[in-house]
């Protein structure tokens, strides 16, 4: 697995949480070693303190996603140094067996699990992996879901940076509801019988009324 796909991590942990639901996935051991995904022998060390640390963790990985969504690269790149600082990587390099054409180990590097705790080995291969994909990609690479109530965060792969939802699912809502928006607005703007108003209240056919009488 290469480093920058290790991204994926603090993506994973931020949308643990749905403040704007007021929802939580992260409320049990199950639930930590479930984000760690298949292979990864720390989740086997997992406890109850994994829980409170991986939230306190998570609040800090929402608030670098936030700073580079505002346009605060400064701020989202100092909030992700000090994860960086507090929780460094073991880096290895790593066959897993694999073989390229040649018969040869499909050498690469991949963060060891030596870290003292869960929480310590997931805080540092979501750092390191977001640091990766940040310094390769930029700061606005890193969003925050633009369909309210969601606040899901996102990495944007698109070739143009034009993402702007966590999902198609959030993107269509976003859609229909800018969509209905536009009608409503259209609604209000249109009078009785659909004549349509000047913005004053007053119809297409009051306005030419007006300035007929004051040419006569």
């Amino acid at each position: 697995m290469e480093l920058a796909s290790y991204s994926d991590f603090a993506v994973r942990l931020v949308n643990t949480e749905e403040p704007g639901r007021g929802r939580d996935g992260l409320t049990s051991v199950e639930a930590v070693r479930a984000l760690f995904g298949p292979g990864r022998q720390t989740a086997r060390r997992a406890n109850e303190a994994d829980v409170t640390r991986l939230r306190s963790v998570r609040a800090r990985f929402r608030a670098v996603f936030e700073a580079a969504d505002a346009g605060d690269e400064a701020l989202a790149v100092g909030l992700l140094n000090a994860l960086l600082l507090e929780y460094p990587v073991s880096p290895q390099i790593s066959g897993h067996a694999l073989r390229d054409a040649d018969g040869r180990p499909d050498w690469h590097l991949h963060i060891a699990d030596h870290a003292a705790n869960a929480t310590a080995d997931y805080a540092a291969t979501a750092s390191m992996g977001l640091a990766f994909h940040l310094t390769g990609h930029g700061a606005d690479r890193l969003g925050i879901c633009r369909a309210a109530p969601c606040r899901n965060a996102y990495l944007d792969t698109s070739t143009n940076r034009s993402r702007r939802y966590c999902s198609d699912r959030c993107a269509t809502r976003a859609n229909v509801a800018a969509y209905r928006a536009r009608k409503r607005l259209e609604s209000a703007r249109t009078g009785p019988a659909g004549r349509r108003e000047d913005g004053t209240g007053r119809t297409a056919e009051t306005i030419h009324d007006s300035s007929a009488a004051g040419d006569r």
